[in-house]
């Protein structure tokens, strides 16, 4: 059984980075997380989550299976497919438990979506038949249906543990990434997050054609001058304000007040019978 030393590991990092002469700084801020969290990797402490193993073998220019195994492989040197197997069982182990996808989970989206993209599809269908230039609607058409089809179908429902522990600003995803300044991703915001994305996509595909059908109607010329690219970087800017907005709710609820006690009762019944004298009086 491969077992990945977490000192060894520590240090094999901590050569690559200064081979790059990277800080643990430098290093933190082009992975959008703390210089901490790199302390912590550096010293055995802890281990970096699976997301983060392919921008780091990227940024020190090595394969993930010779950033696991904690050493330099020559490229004659072969490897068998059962010690890949294994290294990657591990390292999977390592991370924590494997998160569901929104399709492995019962939600209204996966319903909502649909209903969008037929609709966006008949904008469309309508934009060919009356002969109105579609550029620009149609790429954010395409962008909304794109997004929409992860944020509804295949984002993870749970970040791993480590987006709790550790200030973490980019959220990996095989070939999917997001980085939004500002926001830190967690459990606490990830719901929040993910609902924007998915309100977002859903209404860009759905709306886009009938907007664009609209302002054509108005004022073809104003539109084709300048009003669709001003549309197009409120939809853009729509997309990065309403993550960003969704980002820095914590999910926190207000705290219930406690129920009335004995005392506290008894308090409250003479508050209310004394203003009820103070009424009678005046």
């Amino acid at each position: 059984m491969f077992e990945i030393d977490k000192k060894k590991f520590g240090a094999f990092l901590s050569q690559l980075r200064k081979e790059k002469g990277y800080t643990q700084k430098d290093l933190a801020q082009k992975l959008f997380l703390s210089d901490k969290a790199v302390s912590k990797w550096e010293t055995g402490v802890s281990f970096p989550d699976t997301a983060l193993l392919v921008p780091l073998a990227d940024l020190f220019g090595v394969t993930v299976t010779e950033l696991l195994m904690c050493e330099r492989m020559e490229k004659e040197q072969p490897i068998h497919a059962e010690q890949v197997e294994t290294i990657v069982k591990t390292a999977i182990s390592c991370s924590g438990e494997t998160a569901a996808r929104a399709y492995q989970t019962k939600s209204k989206w996966k319903v909502l979506y649909p209903v969008c993209v037929i609709a966006g599809m008949a904008g469309a269908l309508m934009h060919h038949t009356m002969q109105i230039p579609f550029d620009t609607m149609a790429t954010l058409t395409v962008l909304g249906a794109v997004f929409g089809a992860y944020f509804c179908f295949f984002v993870k429902t749970k970040l791993p543990a480590y987006y709790d522990g550790n200030r973490c600003g980019l959220y990996y995803d095989r070939a999917f990434r997001m980085n939004i300044p500002g926001v830190a991703f967690n459990n606490s915001n990830w719901p929040y997050i993910v609902r924007a994305g998915r309100a977002w996509s859903c209404l860009t595909t759905a709306l886009c054609p009938a907007v664009s059908i609209g302002m054509h109607r108005i004022s073809p010329e104003l539109w084709q001058c300048a009003g669709q690219y001003i549309f197009l970087a409120l939809v853009l800017g729509g997309l990065f304000l309403s993550i960003y907005a969704a980002g820095k709710n914590t999910g926190k609820r207000r705290p219930q007040r406690r129920p009335y006690g004995p005392d506290r009762r008894a308090r409250r019944t003479k508050r209310v019978r004394a203003r009820a004298a103070l009424t009678r009086l005046l």
